[in-house]
């Protein structure tokens, strides 16, 4: 076998390492967000059922708040021990929690101790997805081809992709075979248990992985982070806030949106969002090709223009009993998404490399934690207290434009760079 016949197998397992190990982690994490109204109607009950719901995607959030110290914790292993090591640990810390929740006894069972361990749960997930995902991303990109490093990124993008829409499946077969007091009684825990298989096929994958070990990079990344390169740490953060909302809207909250605000079956919310999920994973790799091409400040600037001015229009069709019109607007959201996701790698190469792992973590789940997994819970809060169904959508717009500025005002180009 010939050199470049090694190295590119070498590099189709570190692809699929990548996809498979991501599966993983959002079917584990982002499952908990379409079961919200169940898990808030059992962990958090309250005559209110809109009480309950905000309480539900409080927890939500939770896991979202902590991604953070995941990405400081994990990234911390990556670039002092190597990525390999903080990718199989990633893995296992998710199952767990994820399997936890799963046989956790509800509210009626267990009383105040029910919601405190969901809290306690979800914050267990965030800190393992804050470490998996942007790793996984900096490790397909530093063994790709120059010319291709969106394109192998995308296959761990592809991979997270994969998770939630195989979560929104599987939500969608549950609410079609099941009636509501089986979903209540039962049937809501299977999605979180059948999170142990995925997981054991994602660790068997990432154990096999050999991989040369990286250079030596920082001994104290966290403390160089803050101390020597926080401008790119920041300027990647305010990249990431408005795809960051404009996801959990669209893919998360979406669900929700349909059954409570639209009041159109469960069973319609979860197909619809599957669907757009599906698109989402085909339009993904094609967006990325665009940004090997075209630039990622390009497609950047492309992706934070068409959600600042679409995500009203896009609401607006949501908006509907009429499941056609409510499946436009998703795809509004599934075209801006794609675009930005493709050049998401952007927000990586403009970080050193004795920090990469760690800065690029803390920036991207800064970005998702703060202002992403908060979007359900702000979402539902500001329909709420502006009595406004289309109100979610103003806060898609304010997380476009902060995206907008950085990209015009504080990035340049960066395909044609190294990433030494």
């Amino acid at each position: 076998m010939t050199n470049d016949e090694t190295r590119n197998m070498s590099r189709s397992r570190i692809l699929v390492a990548g996809f498979v190990g991501n599966v993983m982690e959002w079917y584990d994490f982002a499952v908990y967000g379409y079961f919200a109204s169940v898990i808030g109607h059992l962990f958090f009950p309250s005559e209110d059922p809109s009480v309950s719901l905000i309480a539900a995607f409080g927890a939500f959030a939770a896991g979202f708040l902590v991604r953070p110290l995941g990405g400081m914790l994990f990234g911390h292993i990556a670039d002092v021990v190597g990525r390999k090591h903080a990718l199989s640990l990633s893995v296992v810390a998710m199952a767990v929690p994820t399997v936890t929740i799963g046989l956790l006894p509800t509210y009626e069972m267990i009383g105040i101790a029910a919601p405190i361990a969901i809290v306690a749960l979800r914050i267990l997930q965030g800190l393992s997805v804050g470490g998996e995902y942007t790793c996984s991303l900096v490790f397909l990109a530093e063994h790709a081809p120059k010319d291709r490093r969106a394109v192998f990124a995308s296959s761990g993008i592809v991979g997270g992709v994969f998770g939630i829409l195989l979560g929104s499946a599987i939500g969608a077969v549950l609410t079609s075979i099941l009636d509501s007091p089986e979903l209540l009684q039962w049937g809501w825990r299977i999605p979180f248990l059948i999170g142990a298989l995925v997981a054991l096929s994602g660790y068997l994958v990432r154990r096999a992985l050999h991989v040369e070990p990286p250079p030596p990079g920082s001994k104290n990344p966290v403390k160089d982070v803050f101390a020597k390169h926080l401008r790119p740490v920041l300027i990647a953060c305010a990249l990431n806030v408005g795809v960051a909302i404009a996801f959990y809207t669209a893919f998360v909250y979406a669900v929700t949106y349909i059954k409570e605000i639209d009041d159109l079956p469960a069973r319609i919310a979860f197909n619809l969002n599957t669907a757009a999920m599906a698109l989402l994973l085909l339009l993904t790799p094609i967006s990325a090709w665009l940004a090997d091409k075209l630039g990622r400040r390009t497609m950047r600037i492309a992706g934070s223009l068409l959600l600042l001015f679409g995500a009203i229009p896009f609401f607006h069709l949501m908006h509907s009993s009429d499941q056609t019109t409510v499946f436009l607007g998703e795809i509004g959201f599934v075209f801006a998404v794609a675009v930005n996701a493709g050049a998401l790698i952007g927000g990586m190469e403009i970080i050193p490399k004795s920090v990469r792992c760690t800065g690029f973590a803390l920036a991207y789940n800064g970005a998702m934690g703060y202002f992403g997994g908060t979007t359900p819970l702000i979402a539902a809060w500001l329909i709420v207290a502006l009595g406004d169904p289309i109100a979610p959508a103003y806060w898609v717009c304010l997380g476009a434009a902060i995206s907008l500025i950085a990209a015009v005002f504080f990035t340049k180009e960066t395909k044609d760079l190294g990433l030494d």
